[in-house]
């Protein structure tokens, strides 16, 4: 009798010792759950994340056309119409800054490479124009990306302005990234206030803008009615960042072709202005800042006057029809 009771004590502490291991399973096994739940609602920081922030929960730039100027996400406003001055040196290029300002523009496009950055300063400099009212956008080249650091001193000490609006990269190079961190420095050190790219399209802007902390301001790339870049312009525009379109009447050999494309002069008749400003208001209705490059004091204003008539969605489907995919720059 006695060795039956101790059989069933050992039985009993057996099934006791038992039961105590299952609630100890069953809670670690609910702590494991409940962690694994906490790491879905907040995922470990992505080291990454932070140079791709500024592509979300942004939204597409909006132009003003009573101010016809732009909110750029740096938080400066840009003219949405100004002045190219490619191939425009000294003297001729002193008196079309000259031009543009008196009647009224304010946006003027340089760049390292054009070799003018010293006239433009010069007249800006001898202009009645507060330098606050005025926007100006240079650019330095893939030859200058080894030193980005000089490249940008450069630019500042031949404009002679203060400070620079928008400095570019006028298109992509070795050592691309490194120079937009070099003009990621100069903003925070003051010296531009906004910065972008240019030439740059959407392959290479999904490899790009990874790489980089402020998100570009500007995109400038080439555009006009033969070349129209239906699916990058919008692409970059859900990024928040500002289209700026060069070449708008095809680039140099091909504007005559253009300004008597029968669609572009029948659309231009209808509403009583030149197949220039015909182009110009189409960009501007797509939403592309522009600045047509000229050295005639009577085209420069011409091409800011596009503000008194608006093209219709047909006229605007029939523009669209003309796309060629005819880029006429070799970048």
């Amino acid at each position: 009798m006695k060795r039956k009771w101790t059989l069933i004590l050992i039985v009993a502490l057996f099934l006791i010792s038992c039961m105590a291991g299952c609630s100890t399973n069953s809670t670690d096994s609910s702590e494991l759950e409940s962690v694994s739940l906490s790491s879905e609602i907040e995922p470990a920081e992505d080291p990454s994340s932070e140079s791709q922030n500024f592509v979300e929960e942004v939204s597409a730039p909006v132009f003003d056309f009573e101010s016809r100027t732009v909110m750029l996400n740096s938080g400066y406003e840009m003219p949405i119409v100004g002045l190219g001055t490619y191939a425009l040196s000294d003297e001729e290029c002193y008196n079309s800054v000259t031009a543009l300002l008196e009647a009224g523009g304010r946006l003027i496009d340089t760049a390292s490479y054009y070799g003018n950055e010293e006239s433009i300063g010069r007249a800006i400099r001898d202009s009645d124009v507060p330098r606050e009212e005025i926007f100006v956008t240079t650019k330095i080249y893939p030859t200058e990306f080894d030193d980005p650091e000089e490249a940008i001193e450069g630019c500042l000490e031949r404009l002679d302005i203060g400070y620079i609006d928008l400095m570019l990269l006028h298109h992509p190079g070795t050592g691309d990234v490194e120079a937009y961190h070099a003009m990621e420095q100069a903003v925070d050190d003051g010296k531009i206030r906004s910065i972008g790219l240019s030439n740059w399209y959407i392959q290479e802007l999904e490899e790009f803008l990874p790489q980089v902390n402020i998100a570009p301001a500007v995109v400038q790339n080439e555009i006009h009615p033969y070349y129209q870049e239906q699916e990058v312009v919008p692409y970059i525009q859900e990024l928040g960042i500002v289209v700026n379109g060069y070449s708008p009447f095809g680039g140099r050999g091909h504007t005559s072709e253009m300004f008597a494309d029968e669609v572009i002069a029948a659309i231009a008749e209808d509403h009583g202005v030149t197949s220039a400003q015909v182009i110009l208001r189409w960009n501007l209705q797509r939403g592309v800042v522009v600045n047509p490059g000229s050295s005639n004091p009577e085209h420069i204003r011409e091409n800011l006057d596009v503000f008194d008539f608006e093209l219709t969605g047909e006229e605007m489907d029939q523009i669209a029809e003309l796309e060629r995919g005819e880029k006429h720059e070799w970048y």
